[in-house]
């Protein structure tokens, strides 16, 4: 039976719920101003009006799961996509809302204060400790700055400490408990989460990863462990650490590439099959077009190299020079070249060698994996043409090691036609394969020379019209990119003579076909492009290299009130800042001393207290290593801000490594209360550095510009003013 009264207990922790309200405080607090444009919002921005209207984009600095986050917000607040990024500064309109633009990363900064307490709590260290820590990241006015803004950096610290926090509440948790494997399975889901926001998040769960592999190590060890437990904790581990971080970064990529089913300005980094799957652009070119390529079709190639701007095989009525500026002789038959336009003379029909017609059959004859072809351009009727560079010392325009492509003209000088070509399907499945439009990715080898046709990427000269060099070339090594060609469009030629031919290539004709792309396909395809295509790196006034961040040599300007001295700069509190780098330096010696040591035999700390260290080290100056160290080896263009996840876990060290010297390195009552008196003026110390730099957090109050000046703490801070 039910008793009544029905009585529910609960235990608050009263100081984590007041760091937690503070924290909310200082991130939330009139999120709305400026009502302008501040820094990268003007990147992220693109992005996220990218998503409200569906419209199809590649970011090569992380995976899509921090844009669907901002856009997440943008939604939630009406936001239609209609406001263009052009500048820092711009004034949103009044229909724009701000406050939920800014909102997610303001609350995931904001939570980033009670996980950091939380985390220092499952460290094993004491409530003080971990207020400690809670205070320091509730302070740091360079983690305000970019909590309150619509960046990532805030997003990704918070997933990666949930991650480090779920593991060890898992860990900590007694073996009996089964409910424990819910804090496994969050960690796992916040490792992806991590990852998917940005890829330095990889750092981080590579470290997690190390640290449970530890944990598993020292488990398979314990001989109180029954064999069963020891089996369903390694298999959970792998389950929640490895395999579901894989699908939910797939996940991630699913709905993005679902949502994101417009052609868009990014189409032309990839493939034709993957611009073909998207609504618009391509796809409204190439809807309807026949999938089998046949004799008699007519087609348009583009080159699998040319990359990111797209090229397609064009021929035009000019010809080679007689004579090239080295002196050496062509052809002076008609251009082959690679153009990177849309054009009409792109156009080639698919001729069988051993019919003169220039049309498709009833029913249409499909072209096959080694079939031998001759290719007609459209407009002009030359044939695709390679001569032996011996025979005739004819070689490339701008590479003289490869043969020359021509379109053939007959005049009459002992130069045969070698105009042959074997159709190699490189993505074939079955030796009988078809070749197929969009989909198949073909090698022409010329049948007289077995060299195969390709783009060398190099520009021609003026008389070429500076358009790309075609070439072919003999094979002595593997498969390459640059030898690749697709058909992107492709019709089913009905006109044998040239004036209706010509007429028919401005026409396409539109046959009714169902050709998909598989997910997996994109996927691949969207994570090679992310990974290779880079976005050109040009100097910044703003940016720095990590060993400045350390000692915050550098400052970013924000925003700048265009009227006023009202300013927003991304400035770190720089008695925290100092801090954080005694911790690091003093735990470095620390554990030196500790190791020297016990390798001599003394044993200075009990085991449990030696782990708890040890612990603390694999964490803190591990995550420190790990957020830090990548950067030096980087060439791209850096800023303050990508300090921050490193930061973070200093502030995490500093704490507890006042605790373990509190407790195990002092055992003076005298000396414990002059480093808790000392400790007291370093906080005292901490709040007021983060008063005194507030207005520049905020961007109010406005400042006088003796007062801003009175701000530069250091010589290379760029802290801008107008005198009145």
């Amino acid at each position: 039976m039910l008793q009544l009264p029905l009585v529910v207990t609960a235990q608050v922790d009263l100081v984590l719920l007041l760091v937690s309200l503070l924290a909310l405080w200082t991130r939330l607090s009139q999120l709305s101003y400026p009502n302008a444009v501040v820094f990268d919002e003007v990147y992220y921005g693109q992005f996220v009006s990218l998503y409200m209207k569906r419209v199809f984009f590649i970011d090569d600095s992380g995976p899509p799961l921090g844009h669907m986050i901002l856009a997440l917000g943008a939604y939630l607040g009406g936001f239609d996509g209609n406001f263009v990024w052009n500048r820092i500064g711009a004034e949103y309109p009044s229909s724009v809302s701000v406050w939920s633009l800014r909102l997610l990363p303001a609350v995931c900064g904001a939570l980033c204060v009670p996980l950091v307490y939380l985390l220092t709590l499952e460290l094993k260290f004491s409530h003080l400790s971990a207020l400690g820590a809670a205070l320091l990241l509730l302070l740091e006015n360079s983690l305000i700055v970019q909590s309150r803004f619509m960046l990532l950096e805030s997003v990704l610290i918070f997933f990666v400490l949930l991650a480090f926090f779920s593991y060890l509440r898992f860990h900590n948790t007694p073996n009996s408990s089964w409910s424990r494997y819910s804090w496994l399975l969050l960690c796992g889901a916040s490792c992806a989460a991590a990852v998917g926001v940005k890829y330095m998040g990889v750092f981080s769960y590579l470290l997690l990863l190390g640290l449970a592999s530890l944990h598993t190590w020292s488990l398979i060890g314990d001989r109180t462990v029954s064999h069963l437990s020891v089996c369903i904790q390694c298999v959970c581990k792998f389950v929640c650490l490895l395999v579901v971080p894989v699908l939910l970064y797939v996940f991630w990529f699913y709905v993005h590439l679902n949502l994101l089913n417009h052609s868009g300005p990014h189409d032309q980094l990839m493939s034709s099959a993957f611009q073909a799957s998207l609504q618009g652009g391509l796809s409204r070119i190439t809807q309807g077009q026949p999938l089998e390529v046949a004799y008699g079709s007519q087609v348009t190639l583009r080159s699998s190299a040319s990359q990111p701007i797209p090229c397609w095989l064009h021929s035009h009525k000019a010809n080679y020079p007689i004579r090239y500026e080295d002196g050496r002789g062509s052809s002076h038959q008609q251009q082959v070249t690679c153009y990177p336009f849309k054009d009409v003379n792109n156009w080639w029909i698919v001729k069988d060698p051993g019919r003169q017609k220039l049309v498709v059959g009833s029913p249409p004859r499909p072209v096959r994996h080694g079939d031998v072809i001759q290719l007609v351009h459209g407009m002009t009727s030359r044939f695709l043409n390679s001569v032996v560079c011996f025979s005739h010392d004819v070689a490339a325009p701008m590479s003289p090691h490869a043969q020359e492509v021509s379109g053939y003209i007959d005049f009459n000088v002992s130069m045969p036609a070698q105009n042959l070509w074997r159709v190699d399907i490189s993505n074939r499945e079955a030796e009988s394969e078809v070749w197929k439009t969009i989909l198949s990715e073909v090698r022409l080898v010329h049948v007289n020379t077995s060299a195969v046709l390709k783009l060398s990427g190099v520009s021609l000269s003026d008389w070429g019209f500076r358009q790309l060099e075609v070439i072919a070339e003999k094979l002595f090594k593997g498969h390459s990119s640059s030898l690749g060609w697709t058909v992107e469009e492709h019709r089913y030629g009905t006109s044998q003579e040239q004036k209706e031919r010509e007429a028919e290539l401005h026409s396409p004709t539109h046959i009714d076909v169902d050709r998909k792309i598989s997910f997996w396909a994109k996927f691949f395809e969207l994570q090679w492009k992310m990974l290779t295509v880079k976005q050109e790196d040009s100097e910044h006034k703003y940016s720095s290299s990590p060993l400045e961040w350390i000692t915050m040599e550098t400052n970013i300007a924000y925003w700048l009130h265009s009227s006023t001295n009202a300013q927003i700069h991304l400035i770190g509190n720089p008695v925290s800042w100092g801090v954080a780098n005694v911790s690091l330096l003093a735990y470095q010696l620390l554990a030196v001393i500790y190791l020297a040591r016990r390798r001599r035999g003394f044993r200075d700390l009990p085991d449990a207290v030696w782990c708890q260290f040890v612990c603390l080290g694999c964490v803190c100056v591990g995550g420190w290593l790990v957020n830090f160290v990548p950067f030096l080896l980087m060439e791209k263009t850096l800023f303050l801000y990508h300090y921050l996840p490193a930061l973070c876990y200093l502030y995490l060290l500093s704490p507890a490594l006042l605790e373990h010297t509190h407790t195990h390195l002092l055992s003076s009552v005298k000396h414990r209360r002059a480093l808790c008196v000392c400790m007291s003026a370093v906080l005292l110390s901490v709040f007021l550095s983060y008063r005194t730099f507030c207005p520049l957090t905020y961007g109010s109050p406005e400042l006088s510009a003796n007062q801003l000046q009175g701000l530069k703490w250091r010589d290379t801070w760029d802290i801008l003013y107008r005198r009145r």
